[in-house]
């Protein structure tokens, strides 16, 4: 079943489609602690990559609001969120059973500004979803989230909220089914956990396994419950090149995708599983990274785009900001523009990170192998289960423009330029200017067309009936009286 492909260059379709793209200034502004291998300044980066390549032409930018509590307790629990809502380095010591509790410590240390770091990393993908949901984007991006390791009440694997959990969620409000993909070098395993007995998602990771954090995602890992068969592992080994990845997550998401049917993707594309990261063994280069996005782009389905991993932070810009290019339809040129942070992609100050010569662990009959399985696992079940039709409940607040419409915003002509664009005028209504209220109608010309139109009302009434008569009609009656009093006078 397994057919090595080659790997050509990358070639991406022009078409164009809406992208949405989520970035908050302050996210590069948090810092785990000195020796610690997470990096959000790696968002930064990615950021003026993005913004000297002029990729902002291309697409509609945003900030999104950060989520509130109440928006964060749709899977996490009301206790984890109100710690991690707290807790600070200089109170730390007034914890020792939470911390312990919800695994807060070395791997997931309490920084200042954990909160708000949580809160702009989930906004911005809850936001995100929101807009595929109403249909005002066809690809949204957010490198700000992709933190899949977070549980329900637990800080796991530098990931403290679920972002990804809650995009879900938000995009099951319209979509029947939605297929999740990672490409993180570690597997997925806080978001298989969450979706683990449903069947409304589907999870697909891509993943090094054995001896590995977090030690979880088997083959046989398929699901329990309405959930079985609905979550998809591969298990790969050190050192997958680029040909070998695209043999098999090809194939495999293409036939998840005819099977299992979603409305919308959601694509984790953590930069751990780049040659040469400092974590992570695999082999691939940025563009075969980049041919995850480019293929799930090419199903033409609905896609988010999320980060995650990534700890060679110069090669995590570096693929990111390409992966941008990507979903915008275009391959950005080797030559890195002036920006920023210039002098971090010495000495080649190239677009490019490339393969090494690491030894390929992932033998044919391995894929061959793993191919096999989890095509038979999916042929277990019946594909594209239905859900029940029900009435979507309503948002909790509204991810939307609602913001401009609120007070702080509305001028003096009565409403948001959001609100006025959305006005239609009837061709019927007419106005003596834009100064005067939308409401009140031109009476004077209205008196004009009724007096040319319309009959002249003589202002005599029929004093018993209270009607107002047309002077033919009165004309009339008068002479049908004549007659009559001429007929009786006759008698």
């Amino acid at each position: 079943m397994y057919v090595e492909l080659p790997f050509d260059e990358l070639k991406v379709s022009p078409d164009k489609r809406r992208i949405a793209y989520f970035y908050d200034q302050d996210v590069g502004n948090y810092f785990y602690g000195t020796g610690h291998c997470m990096k959000p300044h790696r968002i930064r980066m990615t950021h003026s990559l993005i913004m000297n390549y002029e990729l902002y032409k291309k697409m509609e930018i945003y900030r999104a609001e950060p989520a509130t509590n109440l928006e964060l307790t749709q899977f996490h629990t009301d206790e984890y969120i109100d710690f991690i809502d707290r807790v600070t380095p200089d109170n730390l010591h007034l914890f020792p059973r939470e911390a312990q509790i919800f695994n807060v410590g070395e791997d997931c240390p309490v920084f200042d500004g954990l909160n708000e770091f949580c809160k702009i990393s989930c906004g911005g993908s809850m936001e995100g979803a929101a807009r595929l949901n109403n249909g005002s984007a066809d690809i949204v991006i957010n490198y700000a989230g992709g933190l899949h390791h977070a549980k329900k009440s637990e800080a796991s694997g530098f990931c403290y909220t679920n972002d990804i959990v809650l995009a879900i969620v938000e995009l099951l409000r319209k979509h029947p089914r939605v297929l999740y993909i990672d490409t993180d070098v570690h597997h997925g395993d806080g978001v298989e956990e969450a979706f683990y007995t449903n069947d409304r998602v589907m999870t697909c990771s891509f993943h090094k396994f054995g001896e590995f954090f977090p030690g979880t995602g088997n083959l046989t890992d398929i699901g329990i419950g309405k959930g079985k068969y609905h979550a998809v592992n591969v298990p790969l080994r050190d050192g997958i090149d680029d040909a070998s990845y695209k043999s098999i997550f090809e194939p495999l998401v293409k036939t998840i995708v005819d099977w299992y049917q979603p409305s919308a993707i959601v694509l984790q594309c953590g930069g751990d599983s780049l040659s040469g990261d400092r974590l992570g063994p695999f082999n691939l280069s940025m563009r075969g990274h980049a041919n995850c996005v480019n293929f799930v782009r090419s199903l033409g389905l609905p896609m988010m785009v999320l980060g995650g991993g990534g700890y060679t932070i110069r090669n995590v810009a570096r693929t990111w900001a390409f992966e941008t290019g990507v979903c915008n339809g275009v391959i950005l040129p080797k030559e890195l523009p002036y920006n920023g942070y210039y002098e971090y992609y010495a000495p080649t100050y190239e677009l490019d990170v490339r393969s090494s010569n690491m030894n390929n662990a992932n033998s044919k009959e391995y894929l061959d192998k793993l191919l096999t399985q989890i095509v038979s696992n999916l042929d277990h079940t019946k594909h594209a289960p239905s859900i029940q039709l029900q009435e979507v409940p309503a948002d909790k607040e509204d991810l939307g423009d609602v913001n401009e419409d609120m007070p702080d915003a509305i001028d003096t002509k009565g409403g948001s330029q959001m609100q006025r664009d959305k006005e239609v005028e009837r061709e019927s209504e007419f106005y003596n200017d834009e100064e005067k209220d939308k409401g009140e109608r031109n009476v004077f010309e209205q008196d004009k067309i009724v007096e040319t139109d319309v009959p002249k009302i003589d202002e005599s009434k029929d004093v018993e009936h209270g009607v107002t008569l047309f002077e033919h009609e009165q004309a009339e009656i008068d002479q049908l009286n004549k007659e009559g009093m001429d007929v009786d006078g006759n008698d």
